[in-house]
């Protein structure tokens, strides 16, 4: 897909295919178009200071997500993904990391959507939908992180 762009961090390395094929079946089923979008794998460090500098949090967090054109059906944005914290995701939740950063790729197209996890009733909605497509899109995440 060449409106999406990865950029990973020293020693991540993701399979760009399986993510082209994950977000081109994302598109089709909740109909969005992108502009542009990158993709960042990036280490606990790098989404501290993103989320120090932009969102004046002190905290890791498994992954932060900016929308640039406003619009909830074509995108230009960029999703950061800590992968150390998708990492505790998976052992914590015993899934995959594969099918973690499914997840969380899931998860920052919900968001750029429009969708919102910080009030408790929307956040229970959001999760609903992201199982769903986890679930359903399960299989098309296998291989994202290449060994």
């Amino acid at each position: 897909m060449k409106n999406v762009k990865l950029f990973t961090e020293k020693g991540i390395r993701i399979e760009k295919k399986v993510v082209d094929n994950l977000i081109e079946k994302l598109k089709k089923e909740l109909e969005f178009s992108i502009e542009s979008l990158e993709l960042n794998f990036i280490g606990a460090d790098t989404i501290l200071d993103i989320n120090k500098n932009h969102l004046d949090h002190n905290n890791t967090t498994d992954i932060i997500t900016f929308n640039y054109s406003g619009e909830n059906d074509s995108f230009d944005a960029e999703i950061f993904i800590s992968v150390p914290d998708a990492y505790e995701n998976s052992k914590k939740y015993g899934v995959t990391i594969d099918n973690e950063l499914g997840r969380l790729i899931i998860h920052g197209i919900l968001h750029l959507l429009g969708y919102d996890d910080t009030i408790a009733s929307k956040k229970k909605k959001m999760k609903a939908v992201e199982n769903e497509l986890v679930e359903k899109y399960y299989k098309f995440t296998k291989g994202l992180l290449k060994k």
